[in-house]
């Protein structure tokens, strides 16, 4: 009978071990980059690990208040396949906590 609680601990333990580890990887995807370009280079992004856009940078030759569509177009671009390449680093980075596994929830 104690054998039972004895496995429960080491599973408490196991998964708070993961925990912890799982809290320093979101820790250093803080830390960590990826740049996105669109418009061949003129609009160009950075966004981080935990998604959360750190910076835009526009080439002022497409600044043009008569084609205020087409760089919003651009931005839109830039932002998500920088979104998608956070994404795709926040995973590879996961994938080795829980060694390939999805796990439902831990990420978006």
């Amino acid at each position: 009978m104690s054998e039972g609680f004895g496995g429960m601990g080491g599973l408490m333990k196991q998964a708070q071990e993961m925990q912890a580890k799982l809290a320093k990887i979101q820790e250093e995807l803080a830390k960590k980059t990826v740049e996105a370009t669109s418009g061949g280079g003129m609009v160009r992004v950075t966004v981080n690990g935990q998604f959360t856009l750190a910076s835009i940078k526009v080439d002022p030759s497409v600044i043009d208040p008569e084609e205020v569509e087409m760089l919003e177009d651009l931005v839109r671009a830039a932002v998500n396949e920088g979104l998608r390449r956070a994404r795709e680093m926040a995973s590879e980075e996961m994938s080795k906590l829980t060694g390939g596994f999805k796990i439902p929830g831990l990420m978006p």
